[in-house]
């Protein structure tokens, strides 16, 4: 059989594909850079084919070693699920579990979750990610998450998926919109060049879009915000109006702004609220454990219950 690869080799060649230098691979390893070095020269004679290429300006992968970046991260992955599962056999959440979360979800979900959750794990070290779903999931895949907390639709691909629950679009505007005169809207009634959206990257984005009936990439020139305060100052400013989750608006994102959140009357858009995790993950029982937590903090309490306008 011929001789395998170490994981500590597979390890400082993912390092350096992330930091495309010698030396920041090194400290990002906690070893010296001729150890490093050294390790990297070991996987190349190992696998018998050159994975870097660099010279006196610059570093990059060949062509097989942006191959072997992609299998190395897999399997570095499973071996930490392998580790998790053990530990998780013996003591379900404890130690650290790291978790990502997209930003339209973060602020607005997780101060109600994290209370309860320190309460009832002391021993669990939750480390936080925000970020999009996209990057989320691409970290979640190399092993630098345990779970992603996302909203579907989304393709996750080959990934285990726990759906927790639906999160209901309200539509907001200035109090003066003909449409905020109705006690619900319609959403045929909507025209989507007025919607304000989130730029590209954002799933709320898509979610929006699909709330207006568009399924496909929307190309005419519409008005985008970075953040979800900036899409509230564009609508406070007359730029249009704009569809919110309803987390966002039972956590008090209209407070202290003069816009009004109006239900729609049927065929509710919404999104859905999921945990993503490695089907290989030890800790998927931890997954089911953190979801039934924000199952119970995302309870129904009726539509009514977000401030009408």
């Amino acid at each position: 059989m011929p001789p395998l690869p170490s994981l500590r080799q597979l390890r400082y060649l993912v390092a350096l594909a992330e930091h495309l230098n010698f030396r920041a691979a090194a400290q990002a390893s906690f070893v010296t850079q001729s150890t490093l070095s050294a390790g990297l020269k070991e996987l190349e004679n190992t696998l018998g084919v050159r994975l870097v290429e660099r010279d006196s300006r610059k570093v990059r992968l060949t062509d097989a070693g942006g191959e072997i970046v992609r299998r190395a991260r897999a399997l570095i992955a499973q071996a930490e699920d392998l580790v998790q599962a053990a530990s998780a056999a013996r003591e379900p959440m404890t130690g650290r579990l790291r978790l990502g979360v997209i930003p339209t979800i973060a602020p607005y979900l997780l101060p109600r979750v994290l209370p309860e959750l320190r309460k009832l794990y002391p021993d669990l070290k939750l480390y936080l990610r925000e970020d999009l779903t996209d990057r989320l999931l691409e970290r979640l895949r190399g092993g630098a998450l345990d779970f992603a907390l996302i909203a579907l639709p989304y393709d996750t691909g080959e990934l285990a998926v726990r759906a927790l629950a639906k999160d209901e679009f309200w539509f907001v505007s200035r109090a003066k919109d003909p449409l905020a005169r109705e006690k619900t809207i319609a959403v045929n009634a909507l025209d989507v060049r007025d919607v304000v959206l989130l730029e590209e990257g954002h799933c709320l984005r898509d979610h929006a879009l699909r709330a207006c009936g568009r399924h496909e990439p929307w190309s005419e020139s519409l008005i985008e915000a970075t953040s979800l305060a900036t899409l509230l100052q564009m609508v406070e400013g007359g730029l249009g109006v704009t569809l919110l989750p309803e987390i966002a608006l039972k956590a008090g994102v209209l407070d202290h702004t003069s816009l009004v959140a109006r239900p729609f009357s049927r065929n509710v858009p919404a999104r859905t609220l999921a945990l993503a995790g490695r089907p290989t993950s030890g800790r998927l029982a931890d997954m089911e454990e953190l979801g039934r937590l924000i199952e119970k903090q995302l309870l129904p309490r009726g539509r009514r219950s977000v401030r009408p306008g």
